[in-house]
């Protein structure tokens, strides 16, 4: 399989990372970081898949790296709830492409897949340090926020687009919409990372603990989501349960079969009710004790013998039932606090506009070579056969959204089922297509140049 960096490349882009202030976001400097990190996540996935060495994860463990990711997620989560909800606001800001708004909309995914990917290792965990606090409360708004969402019947479903924009529809409204849609997969990626959180409490501070259970009451927010379960619906009378991304149909067999986000939640649940750190420190009063006897309903036989240390949950709740267990040690302890997203909130506080308004002249809105650099650059960080090692399943359409076979012949980038699809698509595809095939023949034509 195919490299993405060697090991010495991912070294010098793994020291290079810094934490970059809110108004740098969508900056050439800025741009630079989100390729590094695009790289190393490809290659940290990579590594991960083929049981190879984890040197990406290794590299980011001793240089002490890990904080800048998670400081580069909630920088995004602020420039989303705070910049993005303006530019939106304006009527005057007609970009004539959205690809700068778009790549920055889709860093905070790509930072926590990686982050996903790294931290299932208990010396992320460790390397982490305070940061954990930051990332356990990262983790906790987006499960409530999903949960929230599931309550109102108003949940996000994952969906791709899989039919054209609307005609009123302008370019800034269809970034909104593939935004709110990518909260779905990076609430789902904040669930794997929580569960490995929650796997390694005894080499983690009492603060993280204390965050976890008594903060957060997190036992009671996985509790919403078995109850809920964001990625199981029904359509059409079907079954449908989403996994590697898709939504898939299952046959009535299958109805029961546990998916790798509902074992990642039981696992965390498991964790902060069952592990020896956690026992002692949880408030069994009345609401939360009644909210966990609920999962007694959820622990079918079929459910037990795909995961069958859920026995242990099982006695523990039937246990539960039938006791009151002593409330937990009121000990003086100087918790830690996160200070990531309440940082980043008093530093630009009374100042989004003017942020948004410096972010349109300088970064949103690129010159003709600007974006001919972009796109340049995007020919080589974003490797088509490395990619397509990575998807899940057959590429789609990028009309109709059906199993494609047929790839644009000029920038080699998207996908179709049929001719007709492609030329229906041609007028949407163009602008992007000119822009890729004109950085790759003039990368060919360097390339040349120097042999």
């Amino acid at each position: 399989m195919d490299n993405v960096l060697l090991h010495g490349e991912a070294e010098g882009y793994v020291k290079t990372l810094e934490k970059m202030p809110l108004k740098d976001i969508g900056s050439t400097r800025w741009f630079r970081q989100h390729e590094f990190i695009e790289k190393l996540n490809m290659q940290a996935i990579l590594n991960a898949s083929a049981n190879q060495e984890e040197y990406v994860q290794e590299l980011f463990v001793s240089s002490g790296k890990i904080p800048v990711l998670v400081h580069e997620m909630i920088l995004i989560e602020v420039w989303k709830q705070k910049i993005f909800s303006i530019l939106c606001q304006l009527q005057d800001f007609t970009p004539k492409t959205t690809f700068p708004l778009y790549m920055v909309i889709h860093h905070e995914a790509t930072v926590i897949n990686l982050l996903e990917t790294i931290m299932f290792h208990q010396d992320s965990c460790e390397s982490a340090e305070e940061a954990v606090l930051d990332l356990v409360d990262y983790c906790h708004r987006k499960l409530t926020l999903l949960v929230g969402k599931c309550a109102r019947g108003d949940a996000p479903t994952g969906d791709s687009i899989t039919h054209p924009p609307d005609a009123e529809q302008n370019s800034v409204q269809e970034l909104q919409n593939q935004s709110a849609r990518l909260e779905f997969d990076i609430a789902l990626k904040a669930l794997s990372v929580l569960r490995y959180i929650t796997g390694h409490v005894e080499s983690l501070s009492v603060s993280v603990l204390s965050r976890l259970l008594r903060t957060h009451n997190m036992p009671c927010v996985l509790v919403q989501l078995v109850e809920h379960c964001p990625w199981k619906r029904y359509t059409g009378g079907k079954v449908e349960k989403y996994s590697e991304g898709e939504w898939h149909t299952l046959a009535a067999r299958e109805h029961q079969t546990m998916t790798q986000q509902d074992g990642q939640l039981w696992i965390a649940l498991l964790n902060l009710l069952l592990k020896p750190q956690c026992q002692g420190k949880y408030d069994y009063n009345n609401f939360n004790k009644n909210q966990l006897l609920k999962l007694r309903g959820f622990l079918t036989e079929v459910l037990i013998d795909q995961l069958p240390v859920l026995g242990e949950l099982q006695r523990f709740l039937s246990q539960l039932a039938l006791t009151d267990p002593a409330p937990p040690k009121k000990d003086l302890i100087l918790e830690q606090i996160p200070e990531m997203w309440s940082g980043i909130m008093e530093a630009n506080e009374g100042k989004w506009k003017a942020i948004a308004k410096h972010q349109i002249k300088t970064a949103f809105n690129p010159s003709d070579s600007d974006l001919r650099e972009q796109a340049q650059r995007l020919s080589q960080t974003y490797n088509l056969d490395v990619l397509e090692s990575l998807i899940q399943g057959k590429p789609k359409c990028g009309l109709c959204g059906a199993e494609a076979t047929k790839r644009c012949s000029r920038c080699q980038g998207e996908w179709y089922c049929n001719r007709e699809c492609q030329v229906k698509h041609w007028p949407k595809h163009k602008p992007a297509c000119q822009l890729m095939s004109d950085a790759t023949e003039k990368l060919q034509t360097e390339l040349n140049i120097s042999e």
